[in-house]
């Protein structure tokens, strides 16, 4: 899959991803560092790309001002780390990328949730 990683993601789960055979562009790198979250939104589904952040303000965007979705929301901390990766796995491998390209998913230890803006 595809994915556009906001800055807050960790440097240890773009790796993760990357060993798992994703493409994953860091927003920094895509000259997006310091770009407003709106912008960031559109410039994942504008590139084809699934965003993957810790930003919960995303689900404001997604929700409430009908923005394409396509995100993934990492609740994660230091201690959750692995258990999140773990259920990051299990929502990678049982879900398609166009599936993920229309949805809103909270990734959190031993459980994820899946929404699909109206």
């Amino acid at each position: 899959m595809r994915f556009l990683a906001d800055q807050d993601v960790w440097a240890y789960t773009l790796r993760t991803l990357r060993e798992w055979g994703h493409d994953v562009i860091p927003a920094a790198d895509a000259g997006l560092a310091r770009a407003p979250d709106r912008e960031l939104l559109q410039e994942a589904h504008d590139r084809d790309r699934i965003l993957v952040t810790r930003d919960r303000d995303f689900g404001r965007l997604v929700f409430v001002s009908g923005k394409a979705a396509g995100v993934l929301l990492l609740r994660v901390t230091p201690s959750t780390q692995e258990a999140v990766h773990e259920e990051l796995a299990r929502v990678l491998d049982g879900h398609t990328s166009s599936e993920l390209q229309q949805a809103f998913v909270v990734v959190e230890p031993g459980q994820y949730r899946i929404r699909r803006p109206m």
